[in-house]
């Protein structure tokens, strides 16, 4: 997700940190799912350093870095915002739950029958999976990371939603092009965004 190894280590125990303040200071036991996703952004991050550090290939770090970007990524997040949400916004977050499920399932079942290859590509690492249904399920992985977010109820998460929604194309496109992975970048803005949040939860209770 960074330009280089060192940069994703670097990056990767930063936003960790953040994960890790995130999570000392969650008071509410429904907001730890959350607060910890900053932690599961970094470690994402340092596997990621390992990546590099083995020229990509199909090795055991490239299968990991695929695994918690696609299919627990897509069950972390509805899942999560599902247990911080106000009551009132529980009902409308059983569809991007229910997206994130189906999606995961056709993740894990693609990447425990196929093989996930790694290329460095310049700046970039490109990450290579046989996927069935390829645009449907980049929609469905949207709905349950995205869509959960918008509909929280809760401001702090809905302006996290605004930020993935806007950001991501960005970052995608620029990694698209092989010009510079600024994924590490995004990770550590929505790291500082959920920090805010924790903090802002602490001070109302």
């Amino acid at each position: 997700m960074c330009w280089s190894a060192e940069a994703d280590l670097v990056a990767g125990v930063a936003v960790a940190a953040v994960g890790v303040a995130c999570v000392a200071r969650t008071r509410r036991v429904r907001d730890l799912p959350t607060a910890a996703l900053p932690l599961l952004l970094g470690v994402h991050q340092m596997v990621e350093a390992a990546v590099w550090a083995s020229d990509g290939g199909t090795g055991p770090a490239t299968l990991a870095w695929t695994v918690m970007a696609l299919p627990l990524l897509a069950l972390w997040v509805p899942a999560s915002v599902l247990c911080a949400a106000p009551r009132s916004a529980r009902r409308r977050l059983v569809v991007p739950l229910a997206a994130g499920v189906a999606t995961a399932t056709v993740f894990s079942y693609a990447l425990a029958t196929r093989p996930v290859r790694a290329e460095i590509r310049g700046h970039t690492i490109g990450y290579a999976v046989d996927l069935p249904h390829a645009e449907l399920l980049v929609v469905g992985y949207l709905v349950a990371t995205v869509g959960p977010l918008l509909l929280s109820g809760d401001r702090g998460l809905r302006v996290l939603g605004y930020l993935a929604g806007m950001g991501a194309p960005i970052c995608w496109a620029l990694w698209r092009m092989e010009f510079v992975s600024t994924w590490c970048a995004f990770a550590a803005v929505c790291s500082m965004v959920l920090l805010g949040w924790v903090n802002g939860r602490r001070v109302r209770r």
